[in-house]
């Protein structure tokens, strides 16, 4: 159609050997990545500077994406944390007039490798079938056998630590410097709106790298601690796990999401696991079990806490259930002020159920 950006072959080959053949859009390129599919029906530019996405190779399911453009005040991160993207069909031209650019214009500006005029509904099913797996996208060089080559250098993501990669690299503020409440962020990964949610509610925040030792926050006299949701494997992160222990230690408020949550059961003896193919999208339902209310998720994972052993511990409460299939999405220590959940309250994008965890967080300090 007139306006629209030349695209060629591109071939995406998953780690079982089947591939499908589509167009290119975005960067003219080669990534390679775990894949996973989001169900959400919009949101995808939040969802592409999600830092939790990095390493991944993300199936919009969605039958068209770009349909409302790009705007630079709806990013999660500061680029696009996704290595390559998959759809069914690319939109380049936008309804939205407060649109900055094209999503085409976008990805090939942000360097990533996308394919699409390919059957995502088919593509979805196979995964949800077979489970998470790696593969690799390319519009340069279409051969099976070149791809299978290279995809075979492709680490897995089980075992990977990326949250140090994707960590900020300096301290940062910010919200009123004046406040009563002062919140410590370990950055894994954080969401702007995460921070946005604790600033809204007057904190003074204060963004630490991932593997800032616990004393170096101590100058800041913070009156909690938050955890954030970040990429990758938390099992081989015990730099991580023992700065939460040490939190604990303190009897300091906590307050952790997703990573963050998976970290605070690993500092309480709860394994983690790689889910089969995860969760995400922002539809998830949710049971709070402590009010018996239910409430709409956003959601991001691929790893999750090992069931049986959160409920045979002595310190661990269950408080949130996952609706659909009984994994469990919220926990908080027994006689500590600390508590986490497996999804995204900040809910950007997606519903705004879950923001009532920021308050009770908030309260949690002043009290």
């Amino acid at each position: 159609m007139p306006g629209t950006t030349p695209s060629q072959k591109t071939v995406l080959l998953l780690e079982d050997g089947n591939f499908f053949v589509g167009r290119s859009f975005g960067k003219i390129g080669t990534a390679t990545g775990e894949i996973c599919f989001n169900t959400g029906m919009t949101g995808y530019q939040e969802v592409f500077t999600d830092p939790s996405y990095f390493g991944q190779v993300v199936i919009m399911n969605a039958a068209h994406i770009g349909n409302y453009g790009v705007k630079a005040a709806d990013v999660e991160s500061n680029s696009v944390k996704i290595r390559g993207l998959i759809a069914r069909n690319l939109e380049e031209r936008f309804s939205r007039f407060q649109a900055d650019n094209s999503l085409q214009q976008y990805l090939a500006d942000q360097g990533i490798v996308g394919i699409h005029q390919v059957d995502t509904r088919a593509l979805v099913a196979h995964i949800r079938t077979s489970g998470a797996q790696n593969c690799i996208i390319s519009s340069e060089d279409t051969d099976i056998t070149s791809l299978k080559n290279k995809l075979a250098e492709v680490p897995s993501m089980s075992g990977l630590e990326l949250a140090s990669v994707v960590s900020t690299r300096e301290v940062y503020e910010s919200g009123n410097p004046h406040s009563p409440i002062r919140i410590a962020v370990y950055d894994f990964g954080v969401k702007k709106n995460i921070l946005n949610c604790l600033t809204e509610r007057g904190a003074h925040i204060r963004v630490y790298p991932a593997k800032t030792p616990l004393k170096e926050t101590e100058s800041f006299k913070p009156h909690g601690y938050f955890i954030s949701n970040g990429p990758g494997d938390p099992a081989p992160m015990d730099y991580a796990v023992q700065t939460v222990k040490e939190i604990l230690a303190k009897n300091m408020p906590l307050f952790g999401i997703c990573l963050g949550h998976q970290l605070l059961a690993l500092a309480n003896d709860i394994p983690t696991f790689k889910m089969h193919h995860g969760h995400r999208g922002l539809n998830h339902p949710v049971k709070n079990i402590i009010s018996g209310r239910s409430e709409i998720t956003t959601q991001n994972h691929g790893f999750g806490i090992d069931p049986e052993a959160v409920r045979q511990s002595d310190a661990v409460q269950i408080t949130h259930l996952n609706l659909n299939d009984d994994s469990i999405e919220g926990i908080r220590i027994k006689g500590k002020p600390a508590f986490s959940v497996q999804y995204h309250p900040e809910s950007t994008p997606g519903p705004h159920d879950s923001r009532y965890l920021f308050d009770e967080f908030i309260a949690l300090m002043k009290n």
